[in-house]
């Protein structure tokens, strides 16, 4: 009986033996299949990357993303940047260079000027300080252009303040090339284009004398228009 199972036992062994090599087997067959798959895998990826390659190019891998918080900025406030340059575009062409101012002056040694239907009188009073001067620019040291636009800004403010009288500074030109006043005859073609200037004289020796026009202005003229 004990011979018996004794060799019942070995049966036993022998087929615990055969399972555990058929199952070794399986997983080394499993792990192979596994490491082909993974092959097929690799080399399609690389086909694929070939192929990208070819077709557009070399590529550059973004930088990796930082860690650091971006605070977002303060918004700006913005500024009519557009509409200034419009602006000053429409004082430029509001005030010509090329107006001929010379044949509407009057043929004295102060150059004074008055606009149609406006009394010669007018330019008389204002040499003598009737009006009293409301306000001022200064355009001496400018140049021209810079000039032209100041001109054109404290007209349109000033119209807006309902001024009646001002005074135009545009020096006399001493440090001018030829000591010859430019911006002075430019000054006064200035504002002769401009609807809201009635009359000008040229400013008494206290005032500025041949460097200074006196301005009536028409306080009914709306801002901005030439």
């Amino acid at each position: 009986m004990q011979g018996r199972k004794r060799g019942v036992g070995l049966a036993d062994l022998g087929a615990l033996i055969t399972a555990q090599r058929r199952y070794e087997a399986a997983e080394r067959e499993a792990e192979l299949e596994r490491r082909r798959q993974q092959a097929r895998q690799r080399a399609e990826s690389q086909r694929d990357h070939d192929l990208f390659v070819r077709e557009v190019g070399p590529v550059r891998p973004l930088k990796a993303a930082s860690d650091r918080v971006q605070h977002r900025s303060q918004p700006i406030d913005p500024l009519p940047r557009q509409r200034q340059l419009d602006e000053a575009q429409v004082m430029r062409d509001a005030l010509s260079d090329e107006f001929d101012a010379e044949s509407l002056l009057e043929t004295d040694e102060r150059l004074g000027y008055c606009a149609a239907g406006i009394g010669d009188d007018v330019v008389r009073r204002l040499r003598r300080g009737v009006w009293a001067v409301q306000g001022q620019v200064d355009l001496h040291g400018l140049t021209r252009e810079q000039a032209r636009e100041a001109l054109a800004r404290f007209l349109d403010h000033a119209a807006r303040q309902g001024w009646r009288c001002v005074r135009i500074v545009h020096g006399k030109g001493l440090g001018s090339p030829g000591r010859q006043p430019v911006l002075k005859a430019k000054v006064q073609s200035w504002l002769m284009q401009r609807r809201q200037v009635l009359a000008f004289a040229q400013a008494r020796g206290p005032d500025g004398g041949a460097g200074a026009l006196i301005v009536l202005l028409d306080r009914s003229s709306l801002p901005g228009r030439a």
